[in-house]
């Protein structure tokens, strides 16, 4: 029995694929070198871990700017739905621990709840054994592209 690898696979139209899972759908274009690389992917779940570095550094101490730690997990959470229209409406998210420059951080997203459109995604973010973020997005799915769609105009 050959051995299951977690490698990931450039597929022609540019998304990922990882063997005997599911393919990436969802922010096909983002920078992973800043908001993390996706390392695993299935329904419903997403596994991304952010190499910090210099350029995310904002102080002599290298402290690194949250911004990046919620990038990281807000894309676990965008690719635990998995859907070329998901956009997140909201999260309520705790910062635990500091993270510095060379830290790896590996954000866990599981997606919790599915209702119509909503999406509930719990996402949890570890430096080795420490528990450096968790919180809680909300996202909806649409029927298009979120720039594509008619917004109303407020009448005078």
């Amino acid at each position: 029995m050959a051995e299951e690898s977690n490698e990931e696979i450039e597929t022609e139209q540019g998304s990922t694929e990882f063997p005997g899972k599911v393919e990436l759908r969802t922010h096909l274009r983002i920078d992973q070198s800043l908001c993390g690389t996706l390392v695993e992917l299935d329904v419903g779940y997403a596994r991304v871990e952010l190499d910090t570095t210099r350029e995310m550094v904002v102080d002599e101490m290298g402290l690194v700017h949250g911004g990046f730690t919620f990038a990281a997990a807000d894309f676990a959470a965008m690719a635990a739905v998995n859907d070329p229209n998901v956009v997140l409406v909201s999260s309520e998210c705790r910062f635990l621990s500091p993270v510095k420059v060379g830290d790896r951080v590996v954000f866990e997203a599981k997606e919790l709840y599915k209702e119509a459109r909503k999406r509930n995604i719990h996402v949890v973010g570890y430096f080795e054994d420490i528990k450096v973020f968790e919180g809680e997005f909300m996202a909806v799915v649409l029927e298009r592209h979120v720039l594509k769609l008619k917004l109303v105009k407020d009448e005078e």
